[in-house]
């Protein structure tokens, strides 16, 4: 069983940036965020291979967000920056320890979760 424990969310203006922090207590294969907004499904954000190091991105967060990893804390972060009013949510951590062929915002495929952290942006 892995735990996540996710920080960093908070409220901040149009234009601003906040870094969420997620860390594992055990082996995962993939680390990824998701968002959900009222009324909304839960939609990935941005997801870490660990084994390959390599990204993704959704089409909102490519070329604002960034997603890292500290491999010796084993934690994820997500930077995000030029923050929207529209990018106002719950954000999850995701973490799956198995391999599959499923994309990598399939919301289903992940076994561990966080607790969620809240992000508001104003305008």
């Amino acid at each position: 069983q892995v735990q996540l424990v996710e920080s960093g969310g908070g409220s901040v203006q149009a234009g601003g940036s906040l870094r969420l922090s997620c860390t594992a207590s055990g082996y995962t294969w993939r680390m990824a965020w998701f968002r959900q907004a009222p009324g909304r499904e839960r939609e990935g954000v941005a997801a870490f291979s660990i084994t390959t190091g390599i990204t993704y991105y959704s089409d909102s967060a490519s070329g604002r967000f960034i997603i890292s990893r500290d491999s010796a804390n084993n934690t994820v972060y997500l930077q995000m920056n030029s923050l929207k009013p529209e990018d106002t949510a719950m954000y999850y951590c995701a973490a799956k320890s198995l391999t599959s062929s499923y994309k990598w915002d399939q919301v289903t495929d992940y076994r561990y979760w966080g607790q969620g952290t809240q992000v508001t942006v104003s305008s």
